[in-house]
């Protein structure tokens, strides 16, 4: 891979010290993005979306990235230098169908840019790279771009944590909280689905020969949804249910889904452990209980040290104070804090809306957030030599 040069790329003298003039820059790279649908299940889309990404990496970093295409889904990485350092991370899928931009389509107004994807989070994408753009060396950096985080990051996941065990840090571009907080701390995920066997029978002629799999449901949603403890932050929500056949027959099949979410890797075994531990209520009843762990938390201590450090930056560079929030949403900064890479979530975009019509980016504060990642990963770079 080609060694970063501040000289070589012409792109690098356009960023003059005027904010507003690399606002400008930002948001046409941010809708050039947007502008190329990605939804997380269409892989062609997010091949394509892949390659709008890499274009550019190309104009603004002066290299190709590696394609990584893992059971059809494609994810970028760049590696500079021959030792990793600073891991920063970030997804180029988006849960909107395509056809969104018919009734979404990317536009700025009154300093607010708008489109599917453009705060979760193609803003970050884009902010990432033109922080990289502005260092004078890249060496130690590994950018890494996934194409599946938003269905739970099921092919990327091995890659994440790979390229995160390699390095000191790892800086998550995923959208900021209300007022640009930083995401200093994340739920872990567990997701389950709990399948009911009952046996059939006719609802009016014999229903004492059937083993009811909704009424066993109904138990076990009531047993499921105890296991949540609001006071440590541990919730646990039954959501999707399916069940029966036709309304005359004693159903002899049912299932429904779990959502967890727990701030600590206790309390995620705890809730594993409880549902792997379900039993029937129903004589002749069989209940199964499938999947597990998701995604570990992302807890405070991992980002205290890297918070601590991104607030005196911003201190030095007249910034406001930087905030810090606790999150219930995952994202692939779980993976990186999970095998113990001290981690740092939310740097990218301030705005809102994600996964919501009202999704929109403030143009006017991504070159201060732009500048602040510009000098925390040279700050970074500078402690690991």
């Amino acid at each position: 891979m080609p060694k970063h040069q501040l000289s070589s790329e012409p792109a690098r003298s356009s960023y003059a010290q005027n904010d507003a003039k690399l606002a400008r820059v930002m948001v046409s790279d941010i809708l050039q993005l947007v502008e190329c649908e990605s939804p997380s299940d269409d892989l062609q889309a997010v091949a394509r979306s892949a390659e709008t990404v890499a274009t550019l990496a190309v104009k603004l970093l002066g290299t190709e990235p590696e394609r990584i295409v893992i059971d059809g889904c494609t994810h970028l990485r760049w590696r500079f230098g021959r030792t990793p350092r600073v891991l920063l991370v970030g997804h180029h899928d988006t849960v909107w169908p395509i056809g969104t931009l018919r009734t979404h389509p990317g536009v700025v107004e009154q300093g607010v840019l708008r489109g599917p994807g453009c705060f979760d989070m193609k803003a970050g994408i884009a902010m990432a790279m033109h922080a990289l753009a502005a260092l004078e060396s890249l060496d130690g950096v590994t950018l890494l771009i996934t194409g599946d985080e938003e269905p739970g990051s099921l092919t990327s996941r091995d890659l994440i944590e790979q390229e995160a065990r390699e390095c000191s840090a790892a800086l998550v571009l995923e959208a900021a909280g209300p007022g640009g907080a930083l995401k200093t701390e994340r739920k872990g995920v567990s997701r389950y689905e709990v399948v009911v066997q009952g046996r059939a029978s006719h609802a009016g002629l014999d229903p004492e020969l059937g083993v009811n799999a909704t009424l066993e449901l109904s138990h076990q949603v009531q047993r499921v949804a105890n296991l949540a403890l609001p006071e440590l932050g541990t919730t646990v929500t039954p959501t999707r249910a399916e069940s029966g056949t036709t309304t005359n027959t004693v159903p002899a099949s049912s299932s429904f889904s779990v959502d967890v979410r727990a701030r600590s890797i206790a309390e995620q075994d705890r809730v594993h452990q409880e549902m792997l531990a379900l039993q029937p209520r129903l004589p002749g009843a069989i209940v199964t209980v499938l999947g597990g762990v998701n995604r570990p938390p992302l807890e405070a201590e991992a980002s205290r040290e890297l918070f601590e450090r991104a607030s005196r930056i911003a201190r030095e560079l007249g910034l406001p104070p930087l905030r810090a929030q606790a999150v219930g949403g995952a994202s692939d900064g779980n993976f990186t804090a999970g095998v113990g890479t001290p981690t740092l979530d939310g740097l990218g975009a301030t705005g809102g809306g994600a996964h919501a019509d009202s999704e929109h980016v403030i143009v006017d504060e991504l070159p201060a957030r732009t500048q602040l990642l510009t000098a925390l990963i040279a700050d970074l770079l500078a402690e690991h030599p």
